[in-house]
């Protein structure tokens, strides 16, 4: 059947991909001409007058007015936005305000203006355009969409609406897909994560799905919870469902459990959206990592993982950063954060153009005897080592066990299996193989009789989202931690009997 969408979109992605490579093949001039952009916007607003941005012609000269900050520093400004006051940290109000859940802060209120608002919807649609361009597939504009997000109900408070990013960004959709979109409005304003899906799965099953996105864990949700409904497997239900979208989380740990899931194997596109903005996105189907947005109205600056808790570490540009090392990614944004540590650890895969990996967490670490082990890490180990074998996990943590009942402290690995390997020793020892090789402090404290070898702790089959809804985290844009350097989640597991 012949679509007018379908058919415009193939000259207007051709469109989109030449002005993306023009500033992709010019990333200094890029970002050069962005932070001159910022500084100039800002310089008469209340951070502006405190930082002396009158007199910043350089980006040393802004490192020596403006320190990192992460949302506890930065919160005295944002204090005063929330209660109404314009030119604070951008100049007027922002639109919004999307509210997060915060570690140690509470919520956090992250601000989103008129500037800024634009840049996540232009990156979202850019992505896909990207893959029309490259692939030349518009066959999934002719059926419905689904992307499992928030509740796109807002409040307001002084003058300025609050939400979740998700929430906040379905008021966006361009008329011409509101027809394909689903689930419906009142199906989307569900608050509680369970009866929410179980709607979607009602709403969708007899429509064509060619399309579905969100993050990796809850999307599993949705397609096991079709599994049960049907007894078929996805791709079946949803004979044209042909591409995925996902963010938040590495899809790796879960790729061999969603083929199973739908199937067969379907093209996948990643994003890297936050409520702090939207960095990157998948732009080759044939090249690792995702292209860093560098005409999006943010300023990126770089701190190498290892120097980041040092008194002074050095504050880099893209001009500076090298493949294969691990960095502190710092935003300073049309949205009015600056110089802010967004918490994220990336990793270059191409730096012509620029693209990434976001590689963990810089607070998701075990350091608790100086093996200082990354998410990236443990994601590899274990894709390494269940890799061409019939195991399938469907969600882990890792956490340290310092004061074990006897014998040496040790990682302790609590995994939820859908296809549990025959010997959990053996499953152990392919993972330690890859971590030590990956780590050569944890291989030094391995071989010094610090540690000894990582234990797996079996978690109970939906284990980990009874866990998520014990803390009033299921569903949204919640992501488990990959690791911790406490026991919280741990000690939170074995308390609520929730491992084997």
């Amino acid at each position: 059947m012949f679509s007018i969408k379908s058919a415009l979109a193939k000259p207007f992605a051709l469109f989109i991909k030449r002005s993306v490579l023009k500033w992709a093949h010019n990333p200094i001039e890029t970002q050069n001409a962005v932070f001159e952009s910022l500084i100039e916007a800002a310089k008469d607003t209340q951070f502006g007058k405190d930082h002396d941005f009158s007199h910043i012609k350089s980006h040393a000269d802004f490192v020596s007015r403006v320190p990192v900050r992460d949302y506890e520093d930065l919160k005295p400004y944002v204090v005063r936005v929330v209660a109404g006051e314009p030119d604070i940290l951008w100049k007027g109000k922002p639109l919004y305000f999307a509210k997060t859940s915060g570690t140690t802060s509470g919520a956090k209120y992250i601000p989103i203006t008129k500037e800024s608002m634009p840049t996540h919807i232009e990156a979202a649609r850019n992505a896909i355009l990207m893959y029309v361009a490259e692939t030349g597939n518009t066959d999934f504009i002719k059926g419905k969409m689904i992307f499992l997000q928030g509740s796109p109900v807002l409040n307001e408070s002084n003058g300025i609406q609050l939400g979740r990013l998700s929430g906040i960004v379905a008021h966006y959709v361009p008329k011409y897909l509101q027809s394909n979109r689903l689930p419906s409005w009142e199906t989307n304003c569900l608050e509680d994560w369970e009866t929410k899906v179980e709607a979607i799965v009602d709403e969708t099953l007899p429509e064509n799905m060619t399309v579905i996105s969100g993050i990796p864990s809850w999307v599993q949700m949705y397609f096991e919870k079709i599994n049960q409904k049907t007894g078929k497997k996805v791709g079946e239900v949803f004979k044209n469902f042909n591409l995925f979208i996902f963010g938040g989380v590495n899809y790796e740990p879960y790729r061999a459990k969603f083929e199973s899931l739908i199937g067969r194997k379907v093209d996948s596109i990643e994003l890297y959206p936050a409520s702090e903005g939207f960095f990157a996105y998948q732009d080759r189907q044939d090249q690792k990592g995702m292209l860093l947005q560098l005409n999006s109205g943010i300023f990126y600056e770089f701190i190498k993982s290892d120097e980041f808790f040092h008194e002074r570490p050095k504050r880099m540009t893209i001009h500076d950063v090298e493949l294969g090392t691990n960095y502190v990614m710092i935003i300073s944004s049309t949205a009015g954060l600056w110089a802010y540590n967004i918490g994220d650890t990336i990793e270059f895969t191409s730096l012509a153009p620029f693209r990434l990996i976001v590689s963990g967490r810089i607070k998701h670490f075990i350091s608790a005897f100086g093996e200082h082990v990354i998410g990236k890490e443990v994601e590899q180990a274990l894709h390494e080592a269940i890799e061409g074998t019939t195991i399938q996990v469907s969600e882990f943590t890792v956490a340290p066990q310092i004061n074990p009942a006897s014998g040496l402290p040790y990682h302790e690995w609590f995994i939820e299996f859908e296809n549990e390997p025959k010997s959990m020793s053996q499953l152990a020892e392919r993972i330690e193989m890859s971590l030590q090789k990956q780590n050569s402090y944890y291989l030094d404290l391995i071989q010094g009789k610090v540690l000894q070898s990582l234990k797996i702790s079996k978690v109970k089959k939906n284990g980990f989202q009874d866990y998520m809804k014990s803390i009033g985290k299921l569903g949204g844009q919640n992501k488990l931690p990959r690791l911790s350097n406490d026991r919280n989640i741990a000690d939170a597991l074995t308390q609520q009997d929730l491992t084997n």
